[in-house]
């Protein structure tokens, strides 16, 4: 039953109330600061990382050039110009299981916190009781007190119970917690630019599958027509049985490299159909090939100065760096003096219509303070371990920075040697293809030996699978120096995270 506290109570909860005030200014253990990024950090020594500016005829063979501080598009897969793949990426966004996972640890994360908050405030319980009980005079030794005799009592009160956060450890339990669900956001926004750059490769392996399908059957196709032309100048004596058995042998080891590109074409379909939620028969994606995806032309390299916030790994490790300090806080809140303050306040009488009367009022008020004095050294070690992992938090921090500059300057050598890579195929594609119908030319006219035209054959068989792998390569180390740079989440403005409050864009920070 609510009551008013009695006047009594009243100068000792306004005290309460001000000592809280006054010991909410500080907190004990290190206040959090997040690290700087690495002074005069770059991706690659001067000079060494320049645009190119040659292009090939093929689609993806256009030049590119790198744009010192250009931002990121938050869908950046769109610079493709692919809608089936944007299609898919969208689809495998609303239906991703680990896209839904990371969702519902990130709410999880803020629960936890927002329930823990409540530890800021008086904890208020109310109870009502109603008992009836058997007596005996005897107890009381009060002579001529009936034998025995039945009562009733009603018992209505409220209760409240204040742990004064007197050296912020409350506050440091729950920045550790907020921490967390920082941590989780990021790792939902890592999830999400994991998925969709896993979209993005898959989609260009298909299609470099797909080319070298076309592109082996065509050399098989052309390799059965020189084996007729074969068979048929054995037959007017102008070739031998040991060519016909050759280009034989040619043409199906040609056509044993289709079954494996096949198979991988298969389990490149499925992974796609693991990456949008569906079962491997019941994924109807769009058929990927290279003709159809273009190559953006101009790529961003982000400052370095800005490049750590924008990293969602990078950001993690800052959160889980900022969760370990925080809970040195928490480690050292416990070695002192813990302040309590409980009371209630309430109504007892033998019927329940009496129990608001002013005459059936009880209450109570206690204030304790709880000093650890011995724990076997639990203490003093619990804080040297929540130190001693707010260092290794640390040591991973500077790792991740590391690695993330890794990953950026090996995708941006990548992308430079691609670009001499396709021109070097293209030019060694077009040269077998020339050499290839000059010899076969040469060969039906009898100018050239069968050992020339299998030659050359290998030749250009090697070459279009080169520069088919080539070409891909271009994109897919395209889409990784987006993923590498962390890929727009904070040009997003979708609700990815519909209940985070914790995630800031760089440009907010």
């Amino acid at each position: 039953m609510n009551h008013p506290l009695p006047k009594t109570a009243g100068p000792a909860a306004c005290v309460t109330v001000a000592a809280a005030g006054l010991l909410a200014a500080c907190a004990v253990g290190p206040n959090f600061k997040a690290p700087e990024a690495p002074r005069d950090a770059s991706f690659a020594p001067p000079g060494q990382i320049a645009p190119k500016t040659t292009a090939t005829a093929l689609p993806g063979g256009e030049a590119q050039r790198f744009v010192d501080g250009m931002d990121i598009p938050g869908q950046w897969w769109t610079l493709f110009q692919s809608a089936p793949l944007n299609a898919l990426i969208e689809r495998a966004l609303k239906n991703s299981p680990t896209l839904q996972a990371a969702q519902a640890a990130l709410r999880q994360a803020n629960e936890t916190t927002a329930a823990q908050r409540g530890s800021y405030y008086p904890s208020v319980s109310g109870t009502a009781q109603s008992e009836r009980q058997k007596g005996s005079g005897a107890a009381f030794g009060i002579p001529g007190f009936p034998a025995s005799y039945f009562y009733n009592l009603q018992t209505a009160s409220v209760n409240v119970s204040y742990t004064l956060d007197a050296f912020g450890g409350t506050r440091r339990q729950v920045e550790a917690l907020q921490a967390q669900a920082e941590y989780q956001q990021f790792a939902l926004e890592a999830s999400y630019l994991t998925l969709t750059a896993n979209i993005v490769t898959a989609a260009i392996n298909e299609a470099s599958l797909r080319a070298q399908i076309l592109a082996t059957d065509e050399i098989a196709h052309s390799q059965q027509k020189l084996l007729d032309i074969t068979q048929r100048r054995v037959g007017a004596g102008s070739a031998s049985r040991t060519d016909v058995l050759q280009q034989q042998s040619t043409l199906q080891a040609t056509l044993a490299t289709l079954p494996p590109l096949r198979s991988l074409l298969a389990q490149q379909r499925n992974q796609l159909a693991a990456y949008v939620g569906d079962l491997p028969a019941a994924y109807t994606g769009a058929e990927f090939n290279l003709d159809s995806l273009n190559i953006p032309q101009d790529l961003p390299v982000s400052l370095p100065s800005k490049f750590v916030e924008q990293r969602p790994d990078v950001r993690e490790y800052s959160a889980l760096l900022h969760q370990a300090t925080a809970q040195i806080g928490v480690a050292t809140a416990n070695m002192l003096p813990q302040l309590t303050l409980t009371g209630s306040y309430g109504g007892e009488a033998t019927k329940f219509s009496d129990v608001f009367k002013s005459s059936s009022v009880v209450w109570s008020l206690i204030g304790g303070v709880t000093q650890p004095i011995f724990k076997g050294g639990q203490l003093m070690h619990q804080r040297r371990a929540a130190v001693a992992a707010a260092q290794q938090a640390a040591a991973n921090y500077r790792s991740t920075v590391i690695t993330a500059f890794q990953n950026v300057s090996n995708t941006l050598y990548a992308l430079q040697a691609d670009a001499d890579a396709l021109a070097a195929e293209t030019t060694a594609e077009r040269t077998a293809v020339e050499s290839l119908n000059l010899v076969q030319a040469q060969y039906k006219s009898g100018a050239a030996s069968h050992l020339q035209v299998l030659t050359a054959e290998q030749s250009y068989q090697t070459a279009a699978i080169a520069l088919v792998k080539a070409r891909a390569q271009r994109y897919a180390d395209t889409a990784a120096l987006f993923q590498a740079l962390g890929g727009g989440w904070w040009n997003r403005n979708d609700a990815l995270a519909d209940i985070s409050t914790t995630a800031r864009s760089p440009q907010a920070q």
